[in-house]
């Protein structure tokens, strides 16, 4: 296992073309195939990608459908505007690997945010207290292949009375950065987390049941503040094999979203 540490995600090369390409260090390895990536920080480069498109806006929705594994061994992010309106604009995004393949498809929501205005109601109030949390170990204790993963680049804390056993599940997380040399965007940060929602919630082990993802759709209606971000997981299986994953996103001012996830439940 190489335990050298990662200082990001991702590492950044330009092409021939002058384009992005993006290549996962360890820690963006997924934990089920040595060969595919976690999906959160590759649906962070797509809200990277989303937020460039669209400057003036929020990103405050982005549902991403993973067709294929996201290469290990890079990939690329294509996006354009299908819609540019003054208050409501959208997008349309994509993962390409060094093939030409497209192995994720995404879609954006952005809106324009007024200035705070005190007529409205805020509802804000703190679901958990990062004072009141203690440092714990990431649910998922090891990967399947053995090779460093993405639970060697985050750091876990739990509130009074959670530990990450399975079942529904709150905790902190804070995580390395996404890209060398870039400060992610609040968005961008909450996307690892958002994607954790079927690990932490699962209902078994991993050495016994496989609870892949095929889609995940985050939505925010803040963004978050900080850089340790919470997550309330619950997780509901079929015995058809079909399941979701629900989070509600917070940070330490309140709730900050939801993040949801349609599962593939396999017996080992």
């Amino acid at each position: 296992m190489d335990d050298a540490p990662d200082t990001a995600f991702v590492r950044i090369e330009t092409d021939a073309g002058g384009g992005e390409v993006f290549r996962p260090n360890g820690s963006c390895r997924g934990p089920w195939d040595v060969d595919a990536c976690h999906a959160g920080p590759p649906t962070g480069l797509i809200a990277r990608a989303a937020e460039s498109l669209l400057p003036e806006h929020r990103l405050v929705r982005l549902t991403v459908e993973v067709t294929r594994p996201i290469p290990f061994a890079g990939f690329t992010v294509a996006g354009e505007v299908t819609r540019a309106g003054r208050s409501v604009a959208t997008a349309t995004l994509a993962i390409v690997d060094l093939d030409g393949r497209t192995v994720a498809t995404a879609h954006s929501s952005h809106l324009a945010p007024r200035p705070d205005d005190d007529r409205i109601p805020d509802t804000t109030a703190p679901v958990a207290r990062l004072a009141d949390a203690a440092p714990g170990p990431f649910p998922l204790a090891a990967s399947r292949h053995g090779q460093r993963a993405f639970m060697d680049g985050v750091e876990v804390r739990y509130p009074p009375g959670q530990d990450g056993s399975p079942g529904p599940t709150t905790l902190w997380m804070r995580t390395i950065p996404l890209v060398d040399g870039e400060d992610p965007s609040p968005f961008q940060r909450v996307c690892p987390l958002a994607d954790c929602g079927n690990a932490l919630s699962r209902l078994t082990e991993p050495d016994t049941t496989g609870f892949v993802n095929t889609d995940l759709t985050i939505h925010l209606h803040r963004p978050p503040v900080g850089d340790w971000l919470g997550s309330r997981a619950v997780s509901t299986w079929n015995a058809d094999g079909i399941g979701m994953s629900d989070a509600l996103l917070f940070d330490d001012r309140g709730p900050i979203g939801r993040a949801v996830q349609t599962l593939l439940i396999t017996p080992v």
